[in-house]
Parts: structure tokens; C-alpha cells; sequence
């Protein structure tokens, strides 16, 4: 077959992929970047439905990203890149109340035995200490069991399709920024129950991806779309991807697929052990149900978030009310429903047609009346890693091997490192990674993991 060579093969076209791809070339590294599907971005990509410009489901960059990498985007961007205030929502106890929250929308709206409720948690906080390092344990010692039951663990059996008892402590951790009632109060006073701003591009959140990538080909990187690796070979402190017909060696791989995947690639230069350990990693998959309006705007609100298991639509967003995009048409809009679900359920066995109308009919009884012109659903999958009890054990099982010296085949981003992170994060690895790379092409693993110490903090923003 025939053979190329490049300095650094980067796998996967997210935004990690493509940032990774672009700060190596700049370094003067060659580059050549493999995503398998026709356009870059992910699952933070976008694509056009009823031509308006959509995401895969609801993307924010928050304002906590690193400056440095900030001020990147920015000059890549432009005007382009918005600064939006949030104005979201959330159906609690049969009542919608203001997301993030706020203190008077709290004192007015929210169900009497809600309030209630959190009180009697706020003042209890001190006594509440977590009976195992589990989801649900930590979530009722922390924020309390109120908004536990009325949130908490009805949304993430949605998310992940398991009961929160069965979930690692590491979820809560990694997803719950106000991990006391006495934090949520204080946010609710303050009147941030989240990020009360975000910056979101014109053209959708696919516009990050896609100008990295094109500062990446200007930097000399060859992104290759349509291109899925066959296979991952390490040879003696270098390697050889297989794409197609093609063999490319390269001194470094840098991945950010999934790990299974990874794993599957590397066939058995792999240990059993890594390969087991991998292939019990589980991720959740979602359909997209995109329902076409022919209104100029459904509601004023960016996301509407649904923990109620009255549907199995955990968020509802309006991309049009994410940006100012003057070519988005006037007189239709756009509701994308979140449908998380697992191989061999209802969701998965269900034909498009039949998954829209359950989603409809399940919003009119959350109160949200919604009569589509048309539908389209698309599913993804490996969206959110699911936690259980054991993941750690075998996440760790994986990377160890991965970061043996003498392995050039290096896991970065959230998906490859099967972590709850945003965008900003996965951004903030790639920058690690390739400032990980010698001047003579080799890696430094030291380095890599005093990076990989500090991500283990990550906390997802939302």
C-alpha cells in the first residue's frame, strides 16, 4: 500500500482535534488529521435544517475558558463570536422557574412544598454527610434530598439510563458545580444559578471547529475528511495509522476518539486487559428530534431543561435564540428535543416518524404545544460516558497503558479520556497536549500527566 508520513497523525475532527492539529502545525510540526464523517466539529458540530444553521443539541462556550485560548478564538472569529446572556428555564414540581436561578423568580414561582423542602435542606446541611461515594449519595448529603428527588436523580436516570445509586460519586463531582444547599442559595441570591453569560459564534457552534480547521490548512495541517483510521500500529517509538488504502507513518499519534475505539484500532497490540477494560466502558447515545415551526420564535428561552419523566426529553433549545444571525430565515425557527437513550431500547427501536411523535405528544404534556411543519432526527452516539460504580478502574486501566514512555499513541479531550468536560476543557487538552511535544518530535508523558493532574478538576459548566 502506499505510504505517507507525517510528524503527528491527530485522529478525530472535534474541536480538540482540530485545535490540536492547528497548534502543531504552527509549532512546525506536519500534520495530518483523519475524521471520519464529511464535516468537522463532533458532536459540537453544526449542519443546516430548514435553512437555518443548528447544533447537536445545546453548546455554550463559558466564560471561564483560558484567556490565551480566548483571545485565539477571538481573532479567529471576530464579531462573529457573541457575547449572549442567558435565559434559560426549568420545569420543577410542575412549575417553571427561571435557569439560572433567581432569588425572586424562587420566592414566586416555585411550588410551595419545593421551597419548603430546600429550606428544611438548608438548615439540615450541616447534619448530611454521604452514606457511600455514590451519585445519589452524594448528591443527597450535598445539595440535599429535595432537589434531589425533584431534579437531580429523575435527570440523571434520563442522562444515563441508570439508577443515580448505581452511579460513581466521580459524576457528581465532575457535573455538580454548587455541591451544597448552602451553594446553590448563595448562587440564587446573587442571582446566577450557572453562568449567567456565554459566547456562542453567528453561524452556530460548529463555527469554532470550523475556522480552526481552516487556520489548521493554512498552517500546512492536512485535514483529511471523510477519512476514518483502520488501523493503529505502534513500531518502535513511532507508529502507523492505516486509512483507507494507506499507510501513514508518524512519529506521534494524538487521538481523540473515543478510547474503545481506540482500542478496537490497535487490535491486539492491545493487552487483553486494556482491550476488556475498554470495551466495558459504556457511553450514552442520544437521537436529535428537530421540530421545524413555521413561527419566527417558539419561546424568548435559549434551553428549557426537563427532569420530569412526563417526556423523555431532557432539553428542549431554540438555536436562533443562541445567536444574532441576520441570514437565519425570519419567518421559521427551529426546536431541537434531546432524546438520550441506550442500545435495544424503545428509543433505539423506534423509526424516526414514530420517536417525533412521542416527542411531541410527551412536551404538550410538559406544557409545551408545539405543531411541527416537519421533523428530522439524528442520532449520535458515545455522548455522555455513563459512570458506573467500576469505571474507574477500568478508565485507569487504559490510560496506564497509554502512558507507558515508549507508547507514541496519546489520548487527549473528553472523549478520549471519557470525561464530563466542555468545550473550553477539551480545548485547554489540546493546547497540553501539543505543548507536550519535544522540540524533536518526541513526547514528554511527564509533562502530559502533570496536565492530565490538573483536568481531573474540571467541573462541567452549564
Amino acid at each position: 500500500m502506499p505510504a505517507t508520513s507525517a510528524d503527528v497523525v491527530v485522529l478525530g475532527g472535534g474541536p480538540a482535534g482540530v485545535a490540536a492539529a492547528w497548534w502543531a502545525a504552527r509549532r512546525g510540526c506536519s500534520v495530518v488529521l483523519l475524521e471520519r464523517s464529511a464535516r468537522v466539529g463532533g458532536l459540537a458540530g453544526s449542519f443546516e435544517v430548514a435553512g437555518q444553521r443548528v447544533d447537536l443539541g445545546s453548546h455554550r462556550l463559558h466564560p471561564d475558558i483560558d484567556a490565551g485560548i480566548l483571545a485565539v478564538l477571538t481573532d479567529l472569529l471576530g464579531s462573529d463570536l457573541q457575547l449572549r446572556r442567558r435565559n434559560g428555564r426549568i420545569r420543577l414540581g410542575g412549575a417553571w422557574l427561571k435557569f439560572p436561578l433567581s432569588p425572586t423568580d424562587l420566592l414566586r414561582n416555585a411550588p410551595r412544598g419545593l421551597a419548603l423542602g430546600f429550606g428544611r435542606d438548608l438548615i439540615t446541611s450541616p447534619m448530611r454527610s454521604p452514606r457511600a461515594d455514590t451519585f445519589a449519595e452524594q448528591v443527597r448529603a450535598g445539595p440535599g434530598p429535595t432537589i434531589a428527588r425533584h431534579f437531580y436523580d429523575p435527570y440523571a436516570r434520563k442522562l444515563f439510563g441508570v439508577d443515580p445509586a448505581d452511579l460513581s460519586g466521580d459524576l457528581f463531582r465532575r457535573r455538580v458545580s454548587a455541591s451544597s444547599s448552602l451553594a446553590i442559595a448563595a448562587r440564587a441570591l446573587r442571582g446566577s444559578g450557572g453562568s449567567a453569560a456565554f459566547m456562542s459564534p453567528r453561524r452556530g457552534f460548529g463555527q469554532i471547529s470550523e475556522a480552526m480547521a481552516g487556520a489548521a490548512v493554512d498552517a500546512g495541517a492536512d485535514v483529511r475528511l471523510g477519512a476514518a483510521a483502520t488501523s493503529v500500529e505502534p513500531r518502535a517509538g513511532a507508529a502507523r495509522v492505516g486509512v483507507g488504502d494507506q499507510m501513514v507513518d508518524t512519529k506521534l499519534v494524538l487521538s481523540s476518539i473515543p478510547a474503545p475505539a481506540l482500542v478496537r484500532l490497535m487490535g491486539s497490540e492491545a493487552p487483553e486487559r486494556v482491550r476488556s477494560a475498554a470495551a466495558a466502558l459504556s457511553y450514552r447515545r442520544a437521537a436529535l428530534v428537530y421540530l421545524i415551526l413555521d413561527v419566527p420564535q417558539f419561546s424568548p428561552f435559549d434551553a428549557t431543561y426537563l427532569p420530569e419523566p412526563t417526556t423523555p426529553v431532557t432539553r428542549l433549545s431554540e438555536p436562533k435564540n443562541y445567536r444574532d444571525n441576520p441570514d437565519d430565515p425570519s419567518d421559521t425557527t427551529v426546536l431541537c428535543a434531546e432524546v438520550p437513550y441506550s442500545p435495544g431500547d424503545d428509543v433505539d427501536q423506534a423509526d424516526d416518524e414514530l420517536l417525533a411523535n412521542r416527542v411531541i405528544e410527551s412536551l404538550s404534556a410538559s406544557g409545551l404545544t408545539v405543531d411541527p411543519a416537519a421533523t428530522r432526527v439524528v442520532r449520535v452516539d458515545a455522548l455522555y460516558p455513563i459512570y458506573t460504580l467500576d469505571y474507574g478502574h477500568r478508565i485507569r486501566t487504559v490510560e496506564q497503558w497509554f502512558d507507558d514512555d515508549d507508547l507514541p499513541i496519546v489520548p487527549f479531550g473528553r472523549q478520549a479520556l471519557f470525561a464530563h468536560d466542555n468545550t473550553h476543557h477539551g480545548l485547554a487538552m489540546a493546547k497540553a497536549a501539543v505543548e507536550s511535544i519535544r522540540p524533536d518530535g518526541s513526547f514528554d508523558h511527564r509533562v502530559w500527566e502533570t496536565s492530565k493532574a490538573i483536568f481531573q478538576f474540571h467541573t462541567v459548566a452549564d
